[in-house]
């Protein structure tokens, strides 16, 4: 049992720790130019020796980059509340009892994750400058796409586990 709580716990840090680098890190977004520096585009930052906001981020127009980084910032947020939830239920929860909470909290992490990468993937070519169109996704994006299944399987592990002594 006390290996089940501990792969259990690691598999929700990991979780976090991929949503924390995957929305933290500015490579969301790359663009290698030829001759010239490679580009990294985060969520804020469009950076190669230097950073600079990414255009027109703040208007009306962009929208959608905003709402991925809401739900970016939402999910990593909710992880960890999982997480400490997690370990006050494992507390406080009677014998036999489910970690629902816990459960639905990591399942609207998922969610969230999920929505943010979804609305990048759908709106990247719109948010990009012309210069930044011919790139590739980053690993940040590929971090975010990965957290998704492992904070939707952590999600429904909580729901599944019960409580022992």
């Amino acid at each position: 049992m006390l290996i089940i709580l501990a792969f259990i716990i690691l598999f929700h840090l990991a979780a976090a720790i991929l949503l924390f680098v995957a929305t933290i890190h500015n490579a969301w977004w790359v663009v290698s130019p030829a001759g010239r520096d490679v580009i990294y585009t985060d969520l804020w930052y469009s950076c190669n020796a230097t950073c600079y906001p990414v255009e027109n981020s703040h208007t009306a127009d962009a929208a959608y980059l905003q709402a991925v980084q809401a739900t970016m910032i939402l999910a990593t947020i909710l992880c960890c509340v999982s997480f400490f939830v997690f370990i006050l239920q494992l507390f406080r929860l009677q014998q036999g009892e489910r970690f629902i909470f816990t459960a639905i909290i990591q399942l609207l992490a998922s969610l969230c994750v999920m929505i943010a990468a979804s609305i990048y993937t759908a709106q990247r070519k719109s948010f990009h400058v012309a210069s930044l169109q011919e790139g590739s996704y980053g690993s940040s994006y590929v971090l975010a796409w990965i957290s998704f299944p492992m904070t939707l399987i952590s999600g429904l592990m909580y729901l599944v586990l019960r409580k022992r002594k």
